[in-house]
């Protein structure tokens, strides 16, 4: 992805204090210091899960004493964690009420599908700028010039006299103004090629020139996102991750209220203008604590070895090239469903939109895993420290599972209650409701696929060199989603798009697993698959007791109350069963610190 640098890990970790002030500073000698990865769980003295012959399956004991672990470095990014979901999950829960809002107003209609064709360049400016492109791109960077900046502060020099240049300062003036200027371009070539865009998006779309204006005023994005998510970067390399996860919730916030305010007076149009406004108060939501962690004004040091005197270039055309192809493929299936869809009867677009978003909530809430410690496996391969770089991942991967698979779980067993609980009101009617549910359970087979993806694409573009094989993965699953996509839509509608969808996406991660550890990390991926094995069969008991469990109750509130209880009961049972170590592991650590709570 970038350029990564040597050092230890002690150098690569920022002087800048995050917004958890709370963060204890390093109390080891360096060496011990340079060693530390720690994990996010199990915590120090949790007691080791046991799969068969007493072994684990993915090392979920904890970390020796002695292995040089930073101390509270991980209670930081326990914290972090839960921070991130805290907002994660009012951001999931404000982007509902958002889609409320629209079903509302417009329900599954031509002004509806008008909007989400024109929401289509956010959603893929999002990925490519905010989610993955760029951060893949510029955390391991401004880690590099934080290590350079730590190395250069700690070693001897001479002072000339002059400030020596700063690597995180040096990075930004040579990339933030020429992207400022090359997104401005692109938001400028949008707006004018509108009409174009839409052309090419949806050629069956009944009214074409509402989408058009739609797409003009959400045009804006490609420049406020790429600034997002370029401060989203930084201030993750810096270990600030709480004004990152709260950019959504800013941004939902500006939809539901330009749609509140205006949809009376603009129609669907409104909506699309909060999508502006609301990008850019995810930029506002950043800027405070930004220039607070980079003070940009001055040098902050004087002594500078030689080695170190000049940023080498961070960001190039090879290192740019594999991260955007990856991203615009991975994008590039919601540009396929959409395309697909467009051919099927009104409405047929947003039964897609609706079902995919309230599924995918299980994978946005398992990638916050990976999210928070990107940058710790970033340091870590920076480092040469490949052993703790498969250690984290593989610790990721294991939890990140588990919760997209539960969640999975819940889909499975109650898509139409939760349809129905969201959205059936106003417009949004009961056929609406068995449609988006029915579409909603096939999106979740691919829903463990998402999430591997996501998860294992960072390993790949912290490696320090430029790397072609997940934009290979991608574009193979992009061909499968096709493929299958042009077979099955026009024999089972929408639910053949949410098919090819998941096959798709399955087929990316299980190369995208198979491939990592032969090129950048060692993790085993034999024990990883049967892990995610043993959790997917938890996940599969589940979701079928809840299901039938579902009959039985007619009220859809009272029912979905109860599977919420029902199902992760099942999952945590047949996890036990299975000797998954992961739920082992998990329910060790609940019943420790009930039993210390006492």
């Amino acid at each position: 992805m970038s350029d990564t640098g040597t050092g230890t890990e002690a150098e690569a970790l920022p002087r800048e204090a995050p917004p958890l002030d709370d963060r204890p500073r390093d109390a080891l000698p360096q060496k011990a210091r340079a060693e530390a990865v720690p994990p996010l769980l199990p915590g120090p003295g949790q007691p080791p899960c046991s799969g068969p012959g007493g072994t684990t399956a993915l090392d979920a004991a904890p970390e020796p004493a002695d292995s040089g672990e930073a101390p509270g470095l991980g209670s930081f990014l326990a914290r972090a964690a839960a921070g991130t979901a805290v907002l994660t999950v009012l951001a999931a829960v404000l982007g509902l009420v958002r889609d409320q809002a629209i079903a509302r107003y417009f329900g599954a209609s031509d002004a509806s599908d008008a909007f989400l064709i024109a929401w289509t360049v956010p959603e893929m400016a999002a990925t490519l700028l905010i989610e993955d492109g760029m951060a893949l791109l510029l955390v391991p960077a401004f880690s590099l010039a934080l290590t350079r900046r730590a190395d250069a502060e700690a070693a001897p020099g001479t002072d000339t006299g002059e400030p020596a240049p700063d690597p995180v300062r040096e990075l930004v003036a040579a990339t933030l103004p020429r992207l400022c200027v090359l997104l401005m371009a692109g938001a400028a070539l949008l707006m004018a090629g509108a009409p174009w865009v839409v052309r090419v998006l949806a050629p069956g779309l009944a009214d074409p020139d509402l989408a058009v204006d739609c797409t003009r005023l959400t045009a804006v994005t490609v420049l406020t996102f790429g600034i997002t998510g370029y401060f989203s970067a930084a201030l993750r390399a810096h270990r600030s991750f709480l004004p990152p996860a709260g950019v959504y919730v800013a941004y939902n916030m500006g939809i539901i209220g330009m749609t509140l305010a205006l949809h009376s007076v603009w129609g669907v149009r409104a909506a699309a203008a909060g999508v502006a406004v609301g990008s850019l108060l995810m930029i506002l939501t950043q800027l405070p604590t930004l220039l607070r962690l980079l003070p940009l004004a001055r040098p902050r040091f004087t002594r500078l070895r030689k080695r170190a005197s000049r940023t080498a270039p961070l960001l190039g055309l090879t290192v740019l090239a594999p991260v955007a192809l990856f991203v615009v493929s991975r994008q590039s299936q919601v540009l396929v469903e959409r395309f697909l869809a467009s051919t099927l009867p009104a409405g047929a677009i947003s039964h897609l939109n609706y079902a995919q978003k309230v599924a995918q909530m299980p994978m946005v809430l398992s990638l916050m895993i990976c999210t928070v410690t990107f940058p710790v496996v970033a340091r870590a391969m920076a480092s040469g420290q490949r052993e703790k770089a498969r250690q984290r991942v593989e610790r990721d991967l294991a939890l990140a599972g588990m919760v997209v698979l539960l969640g999975t779980a819940v889909v499975l067993g109650y898509a139409p209650q939760i349809i129905e609980v969201l959205f059936q009101r106003g417009a949004f009617d009961t056929a609406d409701t068995e449609a988006t549910a029915q579409v909603m359970r096939v999106y979740a087979a691919g829903l463990l696929g998402h999430c591997l993806v996501g998860a294992l694409s960072r390993p790949f573009f912290s490696s320090g060199r430029p790397t072609w094989f997940p934009a290979f993965a991608m574009g193979t699953g992009l061909l499968v989603t096709m493929g299958a996509g042009y077979a099955l839509t026009y024999r089972c509608g929408v639910a053949g798009i949410a098919t090819a969808n998941a096959v798709g996406i399955s087929t990316t991660a299980l190369l995208l697993l198979m491939g990592l550890g032969t090129r950048v990390v060692p993790i085993r991926a034999r024990a990883v698959a049967l892990s995610l094995g043993r959790l997917a069969g938890a996940a599969l008991v589940a979701g079928a007791a809840g299901w039938a469990a579902a009959q039985l109750v007619p009220d859809a509130v009272l029912s979905l109350a109860a599977g919420c209880v029902l199902v992760p009961a099942v999952f945590f049972l047949t996890g036990l069963a299975l000797r998954s170590p992961e739920v082992v592991s998990l329910l060790a650590l609940i019943r420790r610190r009930f039993t210390d709570g006492r």
